[in-house]
């Protein structure tokens, strides 16, 4: 959440004409699209294991060589020795930790692209959204099922899994880390905002995870969401007391 920085105002400019409130829609359809679609057609699994095995490390890319905090073009390079670790160790600790920083990186890309065409307030909107669906498909137990094919979904060749996220015990979806790096995308003209969101975030995440004592699985989008609502109580509390 930390990680994305504003685009730079040539590029904000280029993508100024694709800006419009239909964006906000592409974080609810992220969960619940997929969902259904694999709980649908058990196919589009496999699928996206291959979209995310050439789209992921192109993305991660991106974000090290133009828009993550700190960017190099230079950076960018490494997204290949990630690859590879993801690849050749991906039973160790190391690999899985190198697949989920090159899932987390290409979310970065995303969500600053997507802040960069959709209005903050209804992207905003979007986010609290895909949270209150991802409660929704957990609650119903809809999510299970399908997620579990997801993750056990394997390219060929014994190429890494990067659809999806494992590091040892714990899996996580695409779209928890996704959700986090759109808030900080949000929040990237406004640093001190968004490390704040960010630390509200962790701190957040940290207690409701205790829920795993009693659950298997939470929507981890959920401590994403409350941090924004949390953080926009701040600010309007701030601007009240200006005036």
């Amino acid at each position: 959440m930390a990680a994305p920085r504003a685009l730079d105002p040539a590029w904000a400019a280029r993508l100024r004409r694709l800006r419009g409130r239909g964006w906000a829609l592409i974080p609810v359809a992220s969960i619940v699209g997929v969902i259904f679609a694999i709980r649908y057609a058990s196919s589009t699994a496999s699928w996206l294991t291959y979209l995310a095995l050439v789209a992921v490390p192109l993305l991660a890319a991106a974000a090290l060589g133009w828009l993550l905090r700190g960017a190099r073009p230079w950076l960018s390079l490494l997204a290949l020795p990630l690859f590879m670790l993801a690849w050749f160790a991906q039973p160790t600790l190391w690999g899985q930790g190198a697949a989920a920083v090159l899932s987390a990186l290409s979310c970065v890309s995303l969500g600053v692209l997507l802040a960069a065409v959709t209005p903050a307030r209804w992207l905003k909107l979007g986010i609290v959204a895909m949270s209150c669906a991802d409660v929704w498909l957990i609650v119903t137990d809809q999510l299970q099922a399908p997620n579990n094919l997801l993750v056990a979904a394997k390219p060929g060749g014994g190429l890494p899994q990067l659809q999806s996220e494992q590091f040892g015990s714990v899996t996580m979806g695409y779209g928890d880390l996704f959700v986090a790096a759109l808030l900080g995308a949000v929040f990237a003209p406004r640093p001190r905002v968004q490390r704040f969101a960010a630390l509200l975030t962790l701190t957040v995440a940290g207690l409701f995870d205790l829920l795993f004592l009693v659950l298997n699985d939470l929507p981890a989008t959920v401590p994403v969401a409350v941090a924004l609502l949390l953080t926009e109580m701040g600010l309007t509390r701030v601007r009240r007391d200006r005036r």
